[in-house]
């Protein structure tokens, strides 16, 4: 998923980044909250790490710009604040969560997690996301078909969930790029095209549409009267050789 981090805090930031990275998230990372305003126009972000020591634009004020026009964007605050007058404040002024520094990569990682499964509990009554055999556990970036395990790679996952959270929509090769590559990573032209041939077989081909001249969009998954289940294939987890397709 695709993520926003206003740090000022080089050494600290590019740590982030790459920690982040190493979890599959895509990361845009801005030094001041001027550089955070139009990204946030930009993009549609899954969530924004904002730290609140910026120079330029207060922590605070971005914060209440971001509830302002996006009310449902999930933020985790990072301040060297740690009295409990300022975590209250933070929380008041629409903060999901907040860590006090020094913060670890891999628990700003899970909290992020933790984040993104809010909105689909409240859909799907659960943390898991079913769509007919499919189903997504994002806690742990799986994926079963028919109660069977289906490896993928980073991409490929954020790619098939960014396709069922957006079920009733046609996604744009754009729109699915933003969401799986963050500034300044190299794309390769049919990256998208070659992430979709892989999923088709790793499931079925009926699982992703094609919607020509516009984009891509979720369609079956088994669960359409009379369809038969797929039999299990060791074949099915086998992740292929990406390399070839010249996709990093």
């Amino acid at each position: 998923m695709r993520v926003l981090m206003i740090e000022d805090d080089y050494l600290v930031g590019s740590a982030t980044q790459k920690s982040l990275a190493r979890f599959g998230y895509a990361v845009d990372w801005v030094t001041t909250g001027k550089d955070a305003c139009p990204a946030l126009k930009l993009h549609r972000y899954d969530c924004v790490l904002l730290d609140l020591g910026l120079p330029d634009i207060s922590g605070e004020t971005i914060m209440i710009e971001i509830r302002h026009h996006w009310p449902d964007m999930p933020v985790v605050v990072t301040t060297a604040r740690g009295c409990v007058d300022d975590r209250v404040r933070l929380i008041d002024i629409g903060a999901d969560d907040y860590m006090v520094k020094p913060v670890d990569a891999c628990e700003v990682a899970a909290r992020m997690r933790a984040l993104l499964r809010r909105p689909r509990a409240e859909i799907s009554g659960n943390s898991e996301i079913e769509h007919g055999l499919l189903k997504l556990y994002p806690a742990r970036r799986v994926a079963t078909w028919a109660g069977d395990p289906v490896a993928l790679t980073s991409k490929e996952y954020w790619l098939l969930e960014t396709l069922v959270r957006k079920k009733n929509q046609v996604m744009t090769r754009s729109q699915l790029e933003d969401a799986l590559y963050g500034w300044g990573e190299e794309i390769a032209s049919n990256a998208i095209e070659v992430y979709i041939h892989f999923l088709r077989r790793k499931f079925e081909a009926s699982l992703i549409l094609t919607v020509r001249g516009i984009g891509y969009q979720l369609g079956s998954a088994g669960d359409a009267p009379g369809a038969s289940r797929r039999a299990f294939s060791p074949a099915l987890c086998a992740t292929p050789d990406i390399a070839a397709f010249a996709i990093l």
